[in-house]
């Protein structure tokens, strides 16, 4: 590793990561990328072997491939509009060789502390050696660290558990009648596969409900219906439209046996399947409310009534984590949040930015990407940073807006809208130039 201040460290070299890296070459700014599995790819590359990617093998993006794509680099149009991880994985492999930024990338390298440095800038220690760095850019993501919940369930399950973030394959569920916790998109996916098995009994526990949004309506990617002017409308006109839009659809989802939440759509992250709702209603899936017990292998739900299960699989999402910082430096585990300026800079630690730390109604790529020119604006000295403790009242604004819009959760704690968080960021590289 050189040692000099003039380079910035990008940690990660997933889908954000290498965007930051192409963003960062185009602009002569000089960095070390540092990936610790052999190939970049990060959470859609199946198997990786840096042992964090919860990619499960049949596992497919669940927004088109038109919005989820670079801005400057489509995806081809032989790719199906909802395409599988592998056509993912070489869709980055090829924007990382059509940029010429493959070569530098440090594969197997992690990163195993950043630390302040005295006079400013960090220094960084990897499994390859050290070095200081004039600012540090984490795109080490936020679905690999996995979050059971907490408390934990009373009593005790003598049956398999499994964390959503470890299902690969359907041998791990075929034959097993199976209590999936959880209503996001890897509780579903995972539930539609195993009841297309017809092996065994497949419930979903859910405390809440969800909105089940279908990947097609008509003959339309479903969310190529957002678009910059209806996020402009009122919020409740958004919600009218959703529901109307759901309505038209697939009609009322309970009459498919599928919950709705006591709650107005979009005040939650979507979920979203193109299956749930046919094979709910065949029979194939069941719902029940949270569970309240665990008794050997039997499951006591909230209602009253109970299932006998082999496995229980916890889709309960992920914890936001980053191992390289002491605690006493940053530590935002027990909130599962991290208070960033736009969801990127840190107000505290100059230098410090997070890249796609972020949960969108939408794609999160072209949102990296975005996130990445804003700092490279910012280290090329072409747009500057408010002040501190104008930093701090955005952030306390943007806190205010999320409890106002979203439920209390630690799955919410970061979540944006696409179009109106993308404006935000633009707004940014556009003011305090130098």
């Amino acid at each position: 590793m050189n040692q000099g201040s003039d380079k910035t460290a990008i940690i990660g070299a997933g889908s954000s990561g290498i965007a930051a890296a192409k963003i960062f070459k185009e602009a002569g700014l000089a960095f070390d990328c540092f990936e610790k599995g052999s190939a970049l790819g990060g959470n859609w590359r199946y198997n990786n072997d840096n042992g964090l990617s919860s990619a499960y093998r049949s596992l497919h993006i669940n927004t088109n491939r038109k919005v989820m794509a670079y801005s400057d680099f489509p995806m081809p149009d032989h790719y199906p509009m909802f395409p599988h991880h592998s056509h993912i994985i070489r869709y980055f492999e090829d924007y990382a060789r059509h940029f010429g930024i493959d070569d530098k990338i440090s594969y197997n390298t992690e990163v195993r502390n950043v630390s302040p440095n005295p006079g400013g800038g960090y220094h960084v220690t990897t499994s390859r050696g050290e070095g200081d760095y004039r600012a540090v850019v984490v795109a080490n993501g936020h679905h690999w660290s996995p979050r059971y919940p907490d408390p934990p369930f009373p009593g005790q399950f003598t049956g398999e558990t499994l964390h959503s973030h470890f299902y690969k394959t359907p041998d791990q569920i075929d034959g097993k009648n199976l209590v999936v916790v959880g209503i996001g998109n890897s509780a579903v996916d995972i539930a539609c596969e195993a009841a297309r098995l017809h092996t065994g009994r497949v419930t979903i526990s859910t405390r809440s409900g969800a909105y089940i949004t279908p990947n097609w309506i008509w003959d339309r990617p479903f969310d190529s219906l957002a678009n910059p002017l209806t996020a402009r409308l009122p919020l409740s006109v958004q919600r009218w439209l959703l529901k109307t839009t759901l309505k038209l659809a697939h009609g009322d989802q309970r009459a498919y046996g599928v919950p709705l939440p006591n709650r107005p759509p979009l005040s939650e992250h979507p979920t979203v399947s193109q299956d749930l709702l046919a094979l709910a209603g065949r029979g194939a899936i069941r719902f029940k409310p949270n569970i309240r017990e665990f008794q050997g292998k039997t499951v006591l739900f909230a209602d009253g009534t109970s299932e006998e299960a082999d496995l229980v699989i916890y889709a309960t999402g992920y914890k936001v984590s980053f191992p390289f910082f002491e605690k006493s430096f940053l530590n935002v585990e027990e909130q599962n949040n991290l208070e960033l300026y736009r969801r990127v800079v840190h107000p505290d630690h100059p230098g410090l930015y997070f890249l796609a730390f972020i949960q969108p109604l939408g794609a999160i790529m072209p949102l990296a990407e975005v996130q990445s020119r804003w700092i490279a604006k910012l280290l090329t000295g072409e747009c500057r940073l408010p002040d501190q403790q104008t930093m701090l009242r955005a952030i306390e604004a943007d806190k205010a807006a999320l409890r106002k819009r979203y439920i209390n959760s630690p799955r919410h704690t970061m979540q944006v809208d696409f179009y109106p968080y993308r404006e935000s960021i633009l707004r940014e590289m556009k003011k305090m130039k130098t």
